[in-house]
């Protein structure tokens, strides 16, 4: 249902169901699936793919060219999947041709005053609280929480079930199921509470436990550590994933708020 003071392009895709409240934009080249709710006074700009049953508060832009000098004009697009909740003022920028989008999953909340930058990619059932900003390239892993205030460097990567306390700065790459505090942000601890609320066995955080004391907690450096936890703990999966993340890792991982020799270059 349209109200008639939104304006929508005539080459927009809306499918049935849809709702967009009066005085929104809906430019040319942009695609909303049923059952989203389209707010007053939000901007939705080319390229925008929106997902069913989401729901864009006043005051959002999304798909707005990058705040990338680099940005030529390329032909890109902002992705977003179904049941993701954009509140107010968030910004998400269009990607740029390294990637040619950017992204966000289903059963997302981004709150309001998130900026989401150029080539972006966001998981599923990820929580960015107010005022979160994330520079380009970033990418977040699902079931991640970022708290409010915080800001995450370019091409910094967030692993699975990671929660970021709010008001940190993220320099280097996030370990997946960690809760890491202090700054420079450090690896305190694993993510117990938000792994026990997903489902996951008391066997399952023990070694999750059992691969970040070995990491962290024995004094070795990363290579070291990744061929101890190789040959000594257990395949599994959360082992596995954890390993794959530290291999990709090309900014480096979080240290050890134990290890005092270990020192952020930033």
């Amino acid at each position: 249902m349209n109200q008639p003071l939104a304006y929508v392009h005539p080459d927009a895709k809306i499918a049935q169901n849809v709702t967009i409240e009066p005085f929104s934009t809906i430019y040319e080249n942009v695609e909303i699936g049923e059952g989203t709710w389209i707010a007053p006074h939000v901007t939705i700009m080319a390229g925008a793919r929106i997902g069913k049953n989401c729901r864009i508060f006043p005051g959002a832009v999304v798909s707005a060219v990058p705040q990338d000098l680099k940005f030529a004009g390329e032909d890109t697009l902002v992705v977003i999947g179904n049941n993701t909740t954009i509140r107010e003022c968030v910004t998400i920028n269009r990607g740029t041709s390294a990637s040619l989008q950017t992204s966000i999953g289903n059963n997302c909340l981004v709150m309001a005053y998130v900026h989401i930058a150029h080539d972006c990619h966001i998981g599923n059932n990820c929580i960015l609280v107010n005022s979160v900003q994330l520079a380009g390239h970033v990418e977040i892993d699902d079931f991640v929480l970022v708290g409010g205030t915080s800001a995450v460097h370019q091409f910094v990567r967030i692993g699975k079930h990671a929660m970021i306390p709010g008001g940190s700065l993220v320099r280097k790459d996030v370990p997946p199921y960690t809760k890491p505090t202090r700054e420079p942000l450090r690896y305190t601890g694993v993510n117990a509470i938000g792994l026990r609320r997903r489902g996951f066995s008391g066997e399952q955080i023990d070694a999750i436990k059992e691969v970040y004391r070995a990491l962290y907690l024995k004094g070795m450096n990363v290579s070291q550590a990744v061929e101890a936890i190789k040959q000594e703990i257990t395949p599994s999966p959360e082992r596995d994933e954890i390993l794959n993340f530290i291999a990709k890792a090309e900014r480096g991982i979080i240290g050890s708020a134990r290890n005092k020799k270990d020192k952020d270059s930033e």
